[in-house]
């Protein structure tokens, strides 16, 4: 997923290298999610579209670069593990009901 401007620096400078490490070498190009196998480059299984393997920091914290907290996903499987976060931050942000929370959750 595209790191937005506000969190930038709350990369390490060598994030391209772990990105890319976590991706190539150790997800085989594969979304880490159960039960997904969508590859890097190729259609999705479930949606057609083709897929770009991202790296989700599994806490949500990108100072928290460790192995243990990163896994590879791909977008689809990205966005359904950041969805509750977005969530809450978006409730504090606005201070109103979430109107996505009110949509039925993707399927898994």
């Amino acid at each position: 997923m595209p790191i937005s401007a506000e969190n930038r620096k709350r990369y390490p400078a060598d994030w391209p290298e772990i990105s890319i490490r976590i991706r190539r070498d150790r997800a085989k190009w594969v979304c880490e999610a159960p039960g997904c196998g969508a590859k890097d480059g190729h259609p999705h299984p479930k949606t057609g579209s083709i897929v770009v393997l991202t790296v989700a920091h599994l806490d949500h914290q990108p100072e928290n670069s460790s192995d243990e907290n990163l896994r590879a996903l791909c977008q689809r499987c990205h966005l359904n593990h950041d969805r509750p976060h977005h969530q809450l931050r978006r409730r504090a942000n606005r201070g109103a009901p979430d109107l996505l929370e009110t949509l039925p959750d993707a399927e898994a």
